[in-house]
């Protein structure tokens, strides 16, 4: 049999008494796939992060980590700067905090090549072009001078994938690389990692949350909880018969269950009318404008008591900015209607007595929530602002009730945000919007950052919400698994425009235009057995 390439034997990492990983053992052969899965805090990352020595100092590792039978556990810094970049490229999961922002991405991928092949600068150039091309940037010569926030997401990711396969590593260990991107992006990069391993012969440790993933582009898989190895093996038994507890709520975790329907004859809460949000583009001294970003061009919709309109469309096409037009957040342009109102026209005062009835919550429960502020003080500032008459045990009494709508205990309300789980504290800006009692809310990618368990969890808790509530909810979102959970009617929105429209039902099952079959097609060509009904579409994914 082949030697592996990379062997992983006892592998303990302990901050102090707490320990991150416990007795990890796994091995990868040349040009295979290993996916490490498991949700947040699993320690899937601080396992990878670990096979290159990149723990932070206070960390204390035990065991052996043989790669080509050199062990990096013991190993000094030069042998370590040897291996890292060069037989051993990374892929980390955020690029935009990877990317240093004020280097060029051409600086950023010559200056590899340059500290590991001793390149000059011509010949850094060409060989940067090369691996352009190679990822899939588009008249890379151009993009040479571009910042990392030029670039989309996917690109960025692309550029990442660029500096990691620079040296024609051995081994690629790709933390989360597809995290925040669309399905559509998705797809095309997870194609772009099989299609480069091939090309290179690399092996590649893929670490991931979502098991859908895991089944497009892994031969093995380790399920990782709580620190530890619960179960491994070909991906393919894992899926058909997996024997752990873990790895069975893990496939049964995606977003399941249909929206209940709203009553026939259910008022419109909230309308527009050839909304338009357009962004205008200004250079020269003088700053004048020159053209517009049209973000949002000409969206009509309407919104029943108690239906989910969803939204979804790849990033950029103005899902979120249609939300933000909807609630007067940003400028726009058209009529906006909303309990009968018209809001266009108000002034900021005017508006504010509509603003309890129309609520968000945000796609970053970290970033929408002040750290300095207790979570009792976040649920209950928007009771001092809209309801001041209000008594302090009353208003007390409010947030309890919120917390406990959304699961959360009450005696939490004295904590602060960091001190949360991701679903925690998203729980949490729902139970901030909900305390207003509105009858409209808007949700804007509120799952994208989560686990796929605690996904399902956020979904079947809003539309429990829903029900006793009778709330309106605008739920934006790119991920159409999530989408088809909860949505009763649905548009389809690309470049600021509304492409397909109609009951969410109809459209799953017989999508009219050709961008929409592309969406549902890169959704449901990665989504795990059970998940998603993909045999009833009209078309075989990933073949159109």
């Amino acid at each position: 049999m082949t030697a592996p390439l990379l062997s992983v034997r006892d592998l303990t990492i302990s901050f102090g008494a707490f320990e991150a990983a416990r007795d990890v053992s796994f091995d990868i052969a040349p040009g295979e796939t290993l996916a490490l899965v498991g949700e947040s805090g699993s320690g899937k990352s601080m396992t990878a992060l670990s096979t290159l020595r990149l723990l932070p100092p206070s960390a204390h590792l035990d065991g052996e980590i043989l790669f080509e039978g050199d062990n990096l556990a013991g190993a000094d810094d030069a042998t370590l700067r040897a291996i890292r970049g060069n037989r051993v490229g990374m892929i980390f999961q955020e690029p935009m905090s990877s990317l240093n922002p004020v280097h060029t991405i051409g600086r950023q991928i010559a200056e590899v090549l340059v500290l590991h092949q001793g390149l000059r600068r011509n010949a850094a150039r060409a060989r940067t072009l090369e691996l352009l091309d190679a990822v899939g940037i588009p008249d890379p010569a151009s993009r040479l001078e571009d910042y990392p926030h030029q670039l989309s997401g996917g690109q960025r990711q692309r550029v990442m994938i660029a500096m990691a396969i620079a040296n024609d590593p051995k081994l690629l260990i790709a933390d989360e690389p597809t995290t925040a991107l669309d399905v559509t992006v998705q797809a095309q990069i997870l194609d772009l990692l099989k299609s480069l391993q091939r090309q290179h012969g690399m092996a590649m440790l893929f670490i991931t949350h979502d098991l859908s993933i895991v089944r497009r582009i892994a031969d093995r898989v380790c399920v990782m909880t709580q620190g530890e190895i619960v179960e491994s093996g070909p991906v393919e038994t894992i899926f058909a018969a997996p024997r752990h507890a873990y790895t069975k709520h893990l496939l049964a975790a995606a977003p399941r269950g249909e929206p209940l329907l709203p009553a026939p004859d259910a008022p419109t809460i909230v309308e527009t009318r050839d909304l338009k949000v357009w962004f205008p583009i200004r250079r020269g001294l003088l700053r004048r404008t020159v053209g517009y970003i049209r973000a949002v061009d000409g969206v009509d919709l309407a919104v029943r008591k108690g239906e989910t309109l969803g939204v979804v469309g790849e990033s950029g096409s103005g899902k979120s900015s249609l939300g933000y037009a909807v609630l007067r957040l940003i400028p726009s342009r058209g009529r906006i209607v909303v309990l009968g109102n018209e809001v266009q026209s108000r002034s900021w005062r005017a508006l504010r007595p509509l603003r309890k009835h129309m609520q968000i919550v945000f796609q970053d429960p970290f970033g929408s929530l002040s750290p300095r502020m207790s979570v009792g003080e976040i649920v209950e500032e928007g009771l001092r602002v809209h309801m001041p008459r209000l008594t302090p045990p009353e208003r007390t009494e409010k947030v309890a009730a919120a917390l406990r709508e959304v699961g959360l205990d009450v005696e939490t309300a004295g904590r602060y945000p960091h001190e949360f789980s991701g679903g925690q504290r998203q729980r949490i800006a729902i139970a901030r919007a909900l305390v207003l009692e509105p009858d409209f809310l808007v949700l804007d990618e509120p799952t994208s950052a989560l686990d796929v368990s605690i996904q399902a969890q956020v979904i079947d808790l809003l539309r429990a919400i829903q029900q006793r509530r009778q709330l309106s909810y605008l739920f934006i979102s790119h991920d159409l698994r999530v989408v088809r959970a909860l949505a009763h009617r649905l548009i389809v929105m690309r470049n600021g425009q509304v492409v397909e429209h109609g009951l969410a039902a109809d459209i799953f099952a017989a999508p009219r235009e050709d961008y929409t079959r592309q969406l549902l097609s890169a959704a449901f060509d990665l989504a795990p057995p059970g998940s998603v009904n993909a045999d009833a579409l009209p078309f075989r994914p990933g073949t159109e």
